[in-house]
């Protein structure tokens, strides 16, 4: 079954790619698309397969490769890799759905984009740490040419910026890897098999440092950041969407498997540290927005600041900041995708993202009052207001982080209040305020263009109402993450909730103290 999540995505990337004859735009977007729904419909099909009370893997497949290095084909999902892969697979639909029908080199650009759906479930599905590595860096060359074919002015400087920094990343969490194996005395990379618990705490430190700043570019975090600014701004909204709702997520993905629960001792250690770069990330990413003139730009410095909640999370490491972490790469994912597709459609209608020239788009006549309605509702998501699956995210992160770190937390409560501050300046700017007559005669937006975005936003309320739907996949494992975390457990005030409570109940939560082993 697992395979089909990894092949189905390459055999659509093969045949869209090498199809004979000059292929309209149209047909090939309804051929990839084809692609795109099926896989969707086999993860949806695996949720419902999915049994959320088991905190171990599920649907395990394994065959020897190369037994020599180590590598072997290895494959299981958890609560920790089942909602991001169902992540992956809904806005690799929506990005194809949504591509105009005056799309350069189509078959370039879907292949490519099928081959990074792919890419990101090998990664997410690998239980073998040199096969997680081959699949992590398989996105490299795709998002490179995606970024440099189909980018803005500066798109050649920008992917060579990404790829550059990107590889790096790569190579960090490879020489991490190999220091585990080899330090360890392991001949085998199965994740299963690797212990790092006999090493010296120096030596694991050492090792946990090189896989934090591996990640730490790839999420990316202050001050590894550099290259996102550029990468999301001049790629398409397409690729941005990829980019921040897919790509990302693999390094914060990897911060949970591979630092956490890898280093669970050593973590504790520098637990601390973490939550201070976590709350720079967090503050850096809302006071950069608000500086920001361009509409896109504001969207990315965001995105920076809305994954330092999930590092100080996962730095205090209680059950409600777990789960918590993983609702944020949900939320982040779906709500960043949201915002970037509406920017984009923004651009194309009115030929601008700059706050100083973009006024009066809800005007229901002449303006864009839909996309404006959804970009609302985009920037309430993201200010974490109640009822919507960001409020989710960010009320867990903080309940649970602020037992170990009250200070980082409360100053990323204060971030998440000027996230208000920024969506505010960008909605007041974009949406109200009256329209310029002699310009303003902006194409209508069709409601096969407005798709993608209605989905999103249905999702976004949908989870907001019902968050359990979101979080009971991931609670037995994220649990069970909590339990491999004695040093930790035993130095804090742990505070936890039922899931009912927490999810459901998020309004008048009830509280109970969970007692140290």
């Amino acid at each position: 079954m697992l395979s089909a999540l990894l092949w189905l995505p390459a055999l659509g990337a093969a045949v869209v790619g090498f199809l004979p004859g000059n292929i309209n735009g149209m047909r090939l977007r309804s051929i990839a698309s084809a692609f795109a729904a099926a896989i969707f419909i086999l993860n949806i099909w695996l949720l419902t397969q999915f049994d959320p009370a088991n905190s171990g893997l599920q649907f395990q497949e394994y065959l020897p490769w190369i037994p020599q290095l180590g590598l072997s084909y290895n494959l299981g999902i958890d609560g920790l890799s089942l909602p991001l892969l169902v992540l992956s697979a809904l806005l690799t639909l929506l990005v194809i759905y949504g591509t105009g029908e005056k799309m350069e080199r189509p078959q370039l650009y879907y292949a490519l984009i099928l081959l990074i759906n792919a890419g990101i479930a090998g990664a997410l599905m690998s239980q073998n740490l040199l096969l997680f590595v081959l699949f992590y860096e398989v996105e490299l060359i795709p998002f490179y040419l995606l970024i440099a074919i189909w980018g803005g002015k500066q798109r050649e400087y920008a992917a060579m910026k990404f790829l550059i920094y990107t590889a790096v990343s790569g190579l960090l969490v490879l020489a991490a890897f190999l220091g585990v194996a080899w330090l360890s005395g392991s001949l085998n990379f199965d994740y299963t098999a690797i212990t790092t618990q006999e090493l010296p705490l120096n030596t694991q430190l050492i090792l946990l440092t090189i896989v934090l700043i591996g990640l730490g570019i790839k999420i990316p975090l202050v001050p590894l950041h550099t290259w996102l600014p550029d990468a999301y701004v001049e790629a398409s909204p397409a690729t941005a969407i990829l980019l921040g709702g897919i790509l990302a997520k693999l390094g914060t993905y990897g911060l949970v498997r591979f630092g956490l629960q890898m280093f669970p001792e050593t973590w504790s250690m520098i637990a601390p540290s973490l939550a201070i770069i976590g709350t720079v990330s967090v503050m850096y990413g809302a006071l950069s927005a608000i500086a920001q003139k361009d509409i896109k730009r504001m969207v990315a410095y965001s995105s920076i600041g809305h994954m330092g909640y999930i590092l100080v999370a996962c730095a205090a490491g209680t059950k409600l900041a777990l789960i918590g972490a993983v609702g944020q790469m949900v939320s982040h994912g779906l709500i960043l995708a949201l915002l970037f597709y509406l920017v984009g459609i923004i651009e194309t209608k009115v030929g601008t993202r700059d706050l100083d020239v973009l006024n009066g788009l809800m005007n229901p006549m002449r303006g864009l009052p839909t996309a404006s309605s959804l970009l609302v509702l985009g920037g309430m998501a993201s200010a974490g207001i109640p009822g919507l699956v960001g409020f989710v995210a960010e009320f867990l992160v903080f309940q649970g982080s602020f037992s170990i770190f009250p200070i980082p937390t409360l100053l990323c409560i204060l971030a998440s209040g000027l996230t208000a501050v920024y969506f505010v300046i960008l909605l007041n700017r974009t949406c109200f305020g009256k329209l310029d007559n002699a310009t303003a005669y902006y194409p209508p937006v069709t409601f096969g263009e407005n798709m993608p975005a209605l989905v999103l936003a249905g999702i976004i309320f949908v989870l907001g109402i019902q968050p359990a739907w979101l979080l009971k996949w991931s609670e037995s494992t994220t649990n069970a993450i909590f339990a491999t975390l004695p040093a930790v457990r035993n130095t804090q005030i742990a505070i936890s909730y039922p899931l009912e409570h927490s999810a459901m109940q998020i309004a008048s939560p009830q509280t109970k103290s969970a007692s140290a082993d």
